[in-house]
């Protein structure tokens, strides 16, 4: 028979709300399977019959029989007829879960030197509510979503059951299709469907340029300052990352050559650079072209959030002026619709499609059907088009709403730069505030900051806070900053905010 407390843990894990949507039989099995992987029930030991079992427990006896024939079946005990179950000797080669737990003198982990790098890089800071002032988070509250879920019940109707199968490695062809139209006429590229590789994410188009187009120890040149998921990438693919630095008019592509002479590629965001918002000048791009051809190298082009211009139109793609196929252009549908999409793309030379798109496949496969194919029709009916002008006159009117909210409010600490487009602003510390302190004790009152510091390679005496607007309504942003300002001035009279 079971000790007294054997049976009590028995029923203390049957009758545990946490099991409850186990049927019982099988929850009497994993009590015993546990006992036996504990070592509270020892190889050999005799387990009740089933019809004492079951009164103890207060169960029918065909339960604990359903039980006791499960754990048979799995060989944690045996049956013996006459005799009644056993513990099974096969229990013997199981190891003790208390001396598996592990203790601080175990050895660490051994990780791939790729491995150690990404730990030691840390992940990408991806800022998944819109808490004030999360950085490059859109506003979803004004997406059209009646037009999408009706387009959805399109796509169910006119393909059925094969909207649900896998997609084409390279993408849905309706969706590449409207992606390529797209870029042609709104981004001045030249696009076709059969250049298109549809991925989850702008960050993964990062991780398979920097895998896929260089070796371990290459060189790269990247922006100072720059994109954390870009030098998280680079690291994680082994690069030798060369930051170069950014002025007003954007990357500094006359330092390229003198700075790496060996360099494979350099990333860029020329459209509004990550994250001071300068757009690189055609003069520059011109250069940059030329740098490429000459060094047969590649230019990675992050245009994650070109659409967002509020002063004439954008800025015509690096990809569109390059007439020796040496840029990848990179393109995300986060910033424009919503994040929970989980759509980007690829943009590429003809000759890099069949090794992207087969990298990509042993990624992850392939991305939703039934969300591209939606994506396609909420494209080629206007939707997209429409829904992104709507946002550009939102996200101006917020952008200035917090330019005003902070020079009345924060202005002894302070100073916004008013981007020209993208959904986050960059403002300077006109005294000595340290970052570290300033971002801590702000999101100890809910709010989200970035510091501009921390995405330097080369440190500069340029602190301040990276402050997105996109996706709070005035009301929000103005609760929010009288918050930062009790928060800043907190810090200030406490001395604690002093670099």
């Amino acid at each position: 028979m079971f000790k007294h407390a054997q049976l009590e843990s028995v029923k203390a894990w049957i009758n545990d709300p946490a099991h409850g949507a186990l049927a019982l039989h099988v929850r009497i099995q994993r009590a015993i399977r546990q006992l036996i992987l504990d070592g509270a029930l020892p190889v050999g030991k005799a387990l009740p019959a089933s019809r004492p079992l079951a009164q103890s427990l207060g169960v029918s006896r065909d339960t604990v029989e359903s039980a006791y024939s499960q754990l048979h079946a799995e060989g944690f005990i045996e049956r013996r007829v006459g005799s009644g179950s056993f513990v099974s000797q096969r229990a013997r080669c199981l190891p003790s879960r208390k001396r598996q737990r592990p203790t601080h003198s175990e050895a660490p982990v051994q990780l791939s030197r790729r491995g150690t790098a990404i730990l030691h890089s840390g992940g990408v800071h991806n800022f998944q509510s819109p808490r004030p002032f999360a950085p490059g988070v859109a506003e979803s509250r004004h997406f059209p979503l009646a037009i999408w879920e009706k387009l959805e019940r399109q796509v169910y109707k006119e393909y059925g059951t094969q909207a649900l199968e896998h997609s084409e490695p390279q993408g849905m062809a309706p969706l590449r299709r409207a992606i390529a139209d797209y870029l042609n006429l709104e981004r001045g590229a030249q696009a076709s469907a059969e250049r298109i590789l549809i991925l989850t994410s702008s960050q993964q188009a990062l991780g398979l340029c920097a895998q896929v187009l260089m070796d371990a120890g290459d060189q790269v040149l990247v922006e100072d300052p720059l994109y954390q998921g870009t030098r998280k990438a680079v690291t994680a693919a082994g690069l030798a990352c060369v930051p170069v630095p950014v002025d007003s008019h954007g990357l500094q592509v006359d330092a390229m050559a003198r700075l790496a002479p060996d360099a494979r590629a350099v990333f860029l965001t020329p459209s509004h650079q990550y994250p001071t918002g300068a757009t690189l000048t055609l003069d520059r791009r011109l250069l940059a072209i030329e740098w490429a051809r000459q060094q047969r190298a590649w230019i990675i082009e992050d245009d994650y959030d070109s659409e967002f211009h509020y002063a004439g139109r954008p800025t015509a793609c690096v990809q569109g002026l390059d007439p020796h196929e040496r840029t990848l252009y990179i393109g995300t549908f986060t910033k424009s619709l919503f994040a929970g999409l989980r759509i980007g793309y690829l943009l590429l030379p003809p000759q890099l499609v069949a090794p992207m798109t087969t990298a990509r496949t042993l990624q992850d496969g392939h991305n939703a059907s039934i969300a591209q194919l939606t994506l396609a029709r909420f494209m080629e009916g206007g939707h997209f088009n429409a829904h992104v002008r709507a946002m550009r006159a939102l996200y101006a009117e917020r952008r200035d709403v917090l330019a005003n909210l902070l020079r009345r409010h924060l202005g002894a600490f302070l100073v916004p730069q008013v981007p020209a487009g993208g959904l986050q602003m960059p403002c300077h510390f006109v005294q000595g505030l340290s970052e570290d302190a300033v971002v801590r004790a702000a999101r100890g009152v809910g709010i989200d900051l970035l510091g501009l510091g921390s995405l330097y390679a080369v440190p500069r005496n340029d602190a301040g806070l990276l402050m997105g607007f996109a996706a709070l309504t005035p009301a929000e942003m103005r609760e929010a900053v009288v918050k930062l300002e009790k928060v800043l001035a907190g810090l200030v009279t406490s001395g604690r905010s002093m670099r």
